[in-house]
């Protein structure tokens, strides 16, 4: 099953915990950001974003999809890049927030990015230490003391963290 048809599965929940402060710096519109380009109407566009149009069906059919994000301070440029194109996340039903990493001590993590799907599939993520993707790089374990301590930790994230429209960065 791919991570696509996964999501859009989900019932009742999907969670994500980031924790990197750079991902995929190759990509083109990561580029064109760094290079001046803002406000292009196709960060908020679902054609051009199809993410954007997966999490309004999911949010549409009542599936609660949250996202946090745990980050260096001061932020990188990726995640300032990151935070432009939030909104357009948050327009299509997507919950974010943002955990300065400093507040993240003392909290119990697993040592990848993941999705939770329903609280019984956990979804990891693998990076290479470039923040591209690395060969293999989604891990899709159901067993439940996994997907159980993965939900603790988002949700322990998700007590400390600041709602996107009061991070500033």
């Amino acid at each position: 099953m791919t991570f696509e048809e996964l999501f859009r599965s989900a019932k009742r929940s999907a969670l994500h915990l980031e924790m990197r402060d750079g991902y995929m710096r190759s990509d083109p519109r990561f580029i064109a950001w760094q290079n001046g380009v803002r406000d292009d109407p196709a960060d908020r566009d679902p054609a051009q974003r199809p993410w954007l149009s997966l999490v309004a069906e999911l949010v549409g059919r009542g599936v609660q999809v949250r996202r946090a994000r745990i980050v260096s301070e001061p932020v990188s440029d990726y995640i300032r890049f990151e935070r432009h194109l939030t909104p357009a996340n948050v327009a299509a039903g997507e919950e974010v927030r943002w955990l300065p990493r400093r507040r993240a001590s003392g909290l119990a993590l697993p040592g990848n990015d993941y999705w939770v799907i329903d609280g019984r599939t956990v979804v990891f993520h693998h990076f290479d230490g470039n923040g591209e993707l690395a060969p293999q790089d989604e891990e899709i374990v159901t067993a439940p003391a996994v997907a159980d301590m993965c939900a603790q930790a988002f949700e322990s994230v998700w007590r400390r963290a600041v709602p996107h429209a009061q991070y500033s960065v």
